[in-house]
């Protein structure tokens, strides 16, 4: 939002700085993101008068100028200047305006240097408006009136010496987004008087010859309100100075006396217009859904084809603007324009940022529109539009055709005085709380305790006491804020502040962190595309109001972000990717309908290349390691973990499986990721991932707040190797679990260290057989094993096995 500093002054009468202003626009909120002074652009060009100017000895279309210049101002003696300059009206007497070599020409970007043309020295130049970038204007340089002060800046005579003002407006701050909202704003500060001059009204001379209609698929929330008005007899030429200058200023290029009109009062008072050339409307005006197939030339010379969900200004011929975002070339206003119809109206602001982003239109009435303009200003916008033509322009206004009503946003909060220092933690007497309120529009009573604030129609994003609360801490500023010390600690061990589930999202986050795993924080929205891949994808969890296509959904997995992040690395040239992601998941669009999940992605090798090692693809094996990681830090004993085929089917239906405690309670899915899936994510495989549901995990029964107590033997562990011929279809953890069953106060641990499986093994075990070779640890507590107690053990693992799987001992 750009403006200047003496059309700020026009709604507010003050004696503030431009650095008091700016200081308190930022700490207002209203963050000040720069201010251009025009005195660092053309502070450097002078009045000048041209002593003679004759014709060029070498040149038909040059003259030689002798100037008289004032470059140390207008105190300093004048010096005479030789120019030479090729403008058409260039002449002896002419008062101009005058560049100094050295002087930089915004409008062509030059730095001017004395030169030879044609055989003839230059020294300085008498330049046009274009080369001061004030105007188009580049038929001939500056001709001022004969009284213009010598030596004089031009930008102090023309008075464009005016500082131009940009603010960042946040989302939920539409009035700011006019010049008189800010100066509101101000005023409540107490930085001077808010002075924005009362709506003339315009009394109608006769009865509009085009009337306004709001159809029922728009009347109740769409387009609850639709002003216009007939104008004839207007003269539809340039626009005065003032009213270029003002425009030029904010980076809009004056185009007629109309269409500057709107453009003012977008800014002006934050209240979109547009203007038909009535001649060119067919009809009656009314307003409608779009339908499919439907077409309309904007103004922007764009032709934008609309589905079955945009509002549309018609006419009795078809579409002649899009609501909210921008009217239609064919029906615009033009030099020669007569009759006008001016159209204010207010559009449903998700309906307006939706139509915008799918055509993908932005506009400065799109910008106002999606954020709420005020409702209830809509026919005083309609007063000021037909005051400033009729002013302007001339003609003739007919009476106001309204369709519809204003919408009723009327609402109060109870405010409680105190709760300015509850939450913010300023003291801020009653009265000057109500002053605040007052002075920004709200209505503030109340003789007991509690006020009864009511809001005003152009502030939409006050929907509470809270909210009540910031606006007079804004305008008190809380810079304000006192400096005070915490309050001391309570005595002895204080209580844990973080939940268990919190330490829990920690733990496991730094196990995969030890995993070799680089953390990834991805957005909680996907494409509907993607969320479809993981289970998502339905209208539950899908974004009314999406800031973009590719952000359309709560995701339903982690796993899309990283996909995306993994195949936006492999684009760069990385070749192994080890990524993981703790963050929330939405099973729904509800509260309560999410949870805390872990997901770690490994795509490429397990190393990068090297002469003295081997190198292998990742596979299920790393996935379910990251797995158990994570549940491991999460305080899941995971000998007790049952391995199940039911992966999810975004996995490998053969290279997946889940970790489940209990017959239903699923903890983890593990496996290669399916290859439609990392197709369509443009992810070259082969992809492994684990996704850890930490929520699922019981946590202990038992509080304490010491670690359990270290248990460790003296006594020296021993270990057997046994290998096992079993049908190839027996699963090796199978043969695990069945040899942790043997002897479970003995057995520390049993690991696969080989299996022995394909045609060499069904030549010598036989047809559909394999050998798997596991390793046991035996730690005992109580003394050092004698051989015929771990010849004992063994027996019983080697039966525990057989009886489990069928298996027999490799011989």
């Amino acid at each position: 939002m750009k403006f200047t500093l003496s059309w700020l002054k026009e709604h507010l009468e003050t004696d503030a700085s431009l650095t008091e202003i700016t200081d308190a626009l930022t700490d207002l909120g209203l963050e000040v993101e720069g201010v251009e002074d025009p005195a660092e652009r053309l502070g450097a060009f002078t009045i000048c008068r041209v002593i003679e100017a004759v014709q060029h000895p070498d040149a038909d279309r040059l003259r030689l100028c002798r100037v008289e210049a004032w470059p140390n101002g207008p105190d300093a003696p004048s010096q005479e200047v030789q120019v030479v300059c090729g403008a058409p009206n260039a002449r002896t007497g002419l008062v101009g305006v005058f560049a100094a070599p050295g002087t930089h020409i915004p409008g062509t970007g030059v730095d001017l240097k004395p030169g030879v043309i044609r055989g003839v020295e230059s020294n300085g130049m008498l330049c046009s408006e274009r080369e001061l970038m004030i105007s188009d204007d580049h038929e001939g340089i500056i001709d001022l009136p004969a009284d213009a002060p010598m030596g004089v800046r031009y930008i102090d005579y023309a008075k464009l010496n005016d500082p131009v003002i940009e603010i960042a407006v946040t989302p939920n701050r539409p009035d700011a987004l006019g010049v008189s909202g800010i100066a509101r704003d101000l005023a409540a500060r107490g930085l001077g008087r808010l002075i924005t001059p009362e709506t003339e009204a315009v009394r109608g001379a006769f009865a509009s010859p085009i009337g306004v209609r709001l159809n029922d698929d728009v009347k109740d929330g769409l387009c609850p309100l639709f002003v216009g008005r007939y104008i004839r007899g207007v003269k539809n030429g340039p626009s005065p100075d003032w009213l270029q200058r003002r425009l030029r200023a904010i980076g809009l290029r004056p185009i007629s006396a109309l269409v500057d009109i709107t453009n003012f009062l977008t800014f002006d008072r934050a209240r979109p217009l547009h203007v038909f050339d009535a001649d060119k409307v067919t009809g009656d005006i009314h307003v409608r859904l779009s339908r499919p197939g439907e077409k309309l030339e904007a103004l922007d010379e764009k032709t934008y084809e609309f589905d079955d969900s945009m509002t549309l200004v018609c006419d009795d011929a078809g579409p002649e603007g899009i609501g909210g975002v921008m009217g239609g070339l064919a029906s615009g206003v033009t030099p020669e324009t007569v009759n006008v119809f001016v159209e204010a109206a207010y559009f449903d602001p998700v309906r307006t940022a939706a139509t915008g982003r799918k055509l993908r239109v932005n506009s400065d009435a799109r910008y106002r529109f999606e954020r709420g303009v005020d409702p209830a200003f809509t026919p005083e916008g309609m007063e000021i539009a037909t005051r400033m033509i009729l002013d302007l322009c001339g003609g003739e206004a007919s009476e106001m055709v309204i369709a519809g009503r204003v919408p009723d946003t009327a609402r109060s909060y109870r405010l409680d005085p105190a709760r300015v220092v509850s939450l913010v933690g300023l003291e801020i007497p009653r009265a000057e709380q109500v002053r605040i309120l007052t002075e920004l529009g709200f209505s503030a009573t109340g003789l007991g305790e509690m006020l009864e604030v009511w809001v005003p129609s152009w502030r939409p994003d006050v929907q509470g006491e809270a909210d009540l609360v910031e606006e007079i801490a804004r305008i008190a500023s809380l810079t304000r804020l006192p400096a005070k010390p915490l309050p001391p600690a309570s005595e002895g061990v204080p209580a844990p502040q973080i939940t268990p589930m919190q330490r829990r999202v920690s733990l496991a986050r730094r196990a995969l962190a030890a995993e070799g795993l680089n953390e990834c924080v991805t957005y909680s929205f996907v494409s509907g595309a993607h969320a479809a891949l993981f289970g998502g994808g339905d209208a539950a969890r899908r974004l009314e109001n999406p800031i973009s296509a590719d952000l359309s959904d709560m995701r339903p997995d982690l796993l899309p972000g990283l996909l995306a992040a993994a195949a936006r690395n492999q684009a760069r040239g990385a070749g192994e990717i080890g990524i993981f992601e703790v963050g929330p998941v939405f099973r729904g669009g509800e509260p309560g309908e999410q949870e805390t999940v872990a997901a770690a992605l490994r795509v490429g090798a397990t190393t990068p290349r090297h002469w003295a090692g081997t190198r292998r693809g990742v596979d299920l094996m790393d996935a379910k390691a990251d797995a158990l990681a994570a549940l491991a830090a999460a305080g899941v004993d995971t000998s007790k973990l049952m391995v199940a085929r039911e992966a999810p089917d975004w996995f490998h239906p053969g290279r997946s499986a889940v970790l489940k405690l209990g017959p239903k309670n699923v903890l983890a899915a593990f496996g290669e990721l399916h290859p439609r899936v990392i197709e369509a994510m443009g992810v070259k495989g082969p992809a492994v991932a684990a996704v850890v549901h930490l929520e699922a995990a019981p946590f202990p029964k038992k509080k304490g707040t010491t670690r359990p107590a270290l248990v460790t033997s003296d006594f020296q562990a021993v270990e057997r190797d046994f290998a096992f011929v079993v049908d190839a279809r027996v699963e090796a953890e199978a043969i695990l679990k069945a040899a942790r069953a043997a002897e479970k106060k003995l057995i520390e641990r049993v690991s696969v260290f080989d299996i022995f499986e394909g045609k060499r093994a069904a030549e010598q075990l036989g047809e559909g057989r394999k050998s798997v070779a596991i390793s046991v640890r035996l730690q005992p507590t109580a003394g050092t094993l004698t051989e015929a107690e771990i010849e004992a053990v063994s027996a019983r693992v080697v039966e525990g096995v057989a009886k489990a799987t069928g298996a027999s001992l490799r011989s």
